[in-house]
């Protein structure tokens, strides 16, 4: 009887941060893993950090032939964790470059269209597959000073909830998680002002950690999963109301 095939998960934003938390409590479930970062040298790198099943894949996330490109290297995928990001500037609204808007709104939602549209069919022909949307809190409740950040996250939500339904049959579930601020380099990118807010928010008082929302994630990335699709999952320390 041939070996069964080791599962294949795509980690969008793999180089560093939560994808690259992601990557390894998933190593860790004996999953290859395949770390898609817009810079090589991150995902090279955080790949042999995890060993040799283990593979750094360059691509920006808002191309969709480099995401197709991508896939086609990593052979059949089983899981896919979009956690590509950008936070985009901190203002009011009405004072935002409408370039800046596009941009965010390019990475976060149309990265992670991008994404799942390319290896959806595969999924659907070997009848599994998870996929994980990293949404946010914003995307619940919005950020002041936030608001392209907001949106997109919003945007990612209700992707998750179509895509979910759309599968419901096909053995794929779609699921996503709407973190608060967690420990990364992206939160640190944001004005203090705004950083403090958010904290404030938190009944638990303290930032959250990428190993916290990774160990969701491979919950939400294995067969232990079985009844829950186009569901947001919180991991906010009690932010969330809804």
């Amino acid at each position: 009887m041939a070996a069964m095939r080791k599962r294949v998960a795509l980690i969008t934003g793999g180089g560093r941060g939560i994808g690259f938390a992601c990557a390894k409590r998933l190593a860790a479930e004996d999953v290859a893993c395949v770390l898609l970062d817009v810079r090589e040298d991150l995902a090279l790198e955080a790949a042999r950090s995890l060993g040799p099943s283990h593979r750094g894949v360059a691509a920006d996330v808002t191309d969709r032939a480099q995401v197709v490109d991508a896939f086609r290297k990593a052979g059949p995928v089983d899981v896919i964790v979009n956690s590509a990001g950008i936070s985009g500037p901190t203002a009011p609204a009405w004072e935002l470059d409408p370039a800046d808007v596009r941009r965010v709104m390019d990475v976060n939602y149309m990265g992670t269209f991008n994404v799942c549209a390319a290896g959806i069919p595969g999924m659907i022909e070997r009848g599994w597959g998870r996929i994980v949307n990293i949404a946010s809190i914003a995307g619940k409740e919005g950020n002041p000073n936030l608001s392209a950040y907001s949106a997109s996250k919003g945007a990612v939500i209700a992707l998750t909830k179509s895509l979910g339904k759309e599968l419901a049959t096909k053995g794929v579930l779609v699921n996503a998680i709407a973190p608060a601020v967690i420990e990364t380099e992206m939160s640190r990118g944001v004005s203090k002002e705004t950083f403090d807010y958010m904290v404030s928010k938190i009944p638990m008082g303290r930032l959250g950690k990428p190993e916290e929302v990774a160990e969701l994630v491979a919950w939400l990335a294995s067969d232990k999963l079985g009844f829950s699709t186009a569901a947001v999952y919180d991991i906010s320390g009690g932010r969330a109301t809804y």
